[in-house]
């Protein structure tokens, strides 16, 4: 070989092992770049498990709050009304105004027909009192007659024991003629005087019952006057009540929202005037699936995302559940007896009750907005 071949030979020896070098960094940085790349997806993947088994989520869920329809507890004319709609409104401030003319007149007949009541009332009482008055005097009447009574029978029977004394004594000749009559006389007026006295004592007790019997009626009239009294009460109450009616409040604080009245229009009780989106007590109604609802717990903390503002921050807690599946409250609920069943996993409404969030935001927390939910399960 001469020296220009094995200069060559050697210089591609040298290019050679130069090549494999290079080849084997290359391949160290991809098993290295693959390596971190595992790494990634298996604590990602790892990170995904864990939270997955750590929450629970859905973003079928919304705000909601109660919405109360404000009707009409009377009818009558509509004589003002002091709200725009969609107005924000406090607690008992005055809505609208119905013309209450007649409701007031029908106050003043009701007070007046309470009064007649207890006039009424007064006026039975004291008759009654006077019966009682003289029921007592019937009776010590009557007890004064049989006392005469008894009296009366004594001297009759001590008088017919005389005349018995006097007869023996006048038929042995011993007694006189007109001691004999006068005992008799004596005795015939003592028997007399005795049937008076009963007869006066029957009077005295047929009076003394009359009395009493009257003194009954008139405390059975007692027991009406106070039951028309408690009538006409009630009735002046009643009054009062729907006369408060004529002056519409708001229940609570809200949103007034839905007007449907005018000025001057005549309105029938139970009419419709308004709602109110009540502003003090939100809600999240979210619905989870069925398979999700083993790992779900009354108490359970919740972070709630809502579509329209990602950046409030809102926090709650499960408060309840629905008693039935979603689909069971629907206007017509599937009927899964009817041959045509096509599986569909359900939805289970669950209450969670809002208990943080930014109170300088809470004009813009509206029922209705959607949002995404998610239950911390540890």
């Amino acid at each position: 070989m001469s020296t220009n071949q094995a200069t060559l030979a050697v210089g591609s020896e040298e290019k050679k092992t130069k090549a494999e070098k290079k080849v084997t960094r290359f391949d160290k940085k991809r098993l290295t770049i693959f390596a971190i790349i595992i790494v990634v997806v298996a604590a990602a993947l790892t990170r995904f498990i864990m939270l997955s088994m750590a929450f629970e989520s859905t973003d079928n869920a919304q705000i909601d709050a109660s919405i109360i329809p404000i009707r009409s507890s009377v009818s009558g004319y509509v004589k003002n009304i002091y709200f725009k709609d969609n107005e924000h409104v406090k607690k008992g401030q005055l809505l609208i105004e119905i013309d209450d003319t007649e409701l007031k007149t029908k106050v003043a007949q009701s007070q007046a027909a309470l009064e007649n009541a207890k006039a009424n009332l007064m006026s039975v009482s004291s008759n009654a009192n006077s019966g009682t008055k003289n029921a007592t005097a019937f009776e010590e009447s009557s007890h004064a007659s049989e006392q005469n009574v008894e009296a009366a029978k004594i001297k009759w029977q001590k008088l017919q024991e005389d005349f018995k004394r006097i007869t023996n004594l006048f038929n042995a000749n011993v007694s006189t003629k007109s001691t004999y009559d006068a005992t008799k006389a004596d005795m015939d007026v003592a028997k007399a005087q005795y049937e008076v006295a009963v007869n006066n004592f029957k009077a005295s007790q047929a009076q003394s019952s009359g009395a009493h019997s009257q003194v009954e009626a008139q405390h059975a009239q007692i027991s009406l006057a106070e039951a028309l009294v408690q009538q006409r009460e009630a009735e002046l109450t009643l009054a009062k009540t729907q006369l408060s009616y004529a002056k519409v409040e708001a229940p609570r604080e809200g949103i007034i929202s839905k007007r449907s009245v005018e000025m001057g229009q005549y309105i029938m009780l139970g009419q419709p005037l308004c709602s109110e989106v009540d502003r003090e007590n939100f809600w999240v109604l979210a619905n989870f699936k069925e398979t999700q609802m083993k790992k779900l717990k009354i108490g359970q903390s919740v972070d709630v995302k809502l579509d329209a503002y990602p950046d409030m921050v809102i926090t709650g807690k499960i408060e309840s559940f629905v008693g039935a599946t979603g689909a069971k409250f629907s206007l017509l609920p599937p009927d899964n007896a009817t041959g045509n069943f096509i599986k569909v996993t359900q939805r289970i409404p669950v209450r969670i009750a809002i208990t943080d969030f930014p109170k300088d935001r809470a004009d813009v927390l509206l029922p209705g907005l959607s949002a995404f939910v998610e239950v911390k399960l540890k």
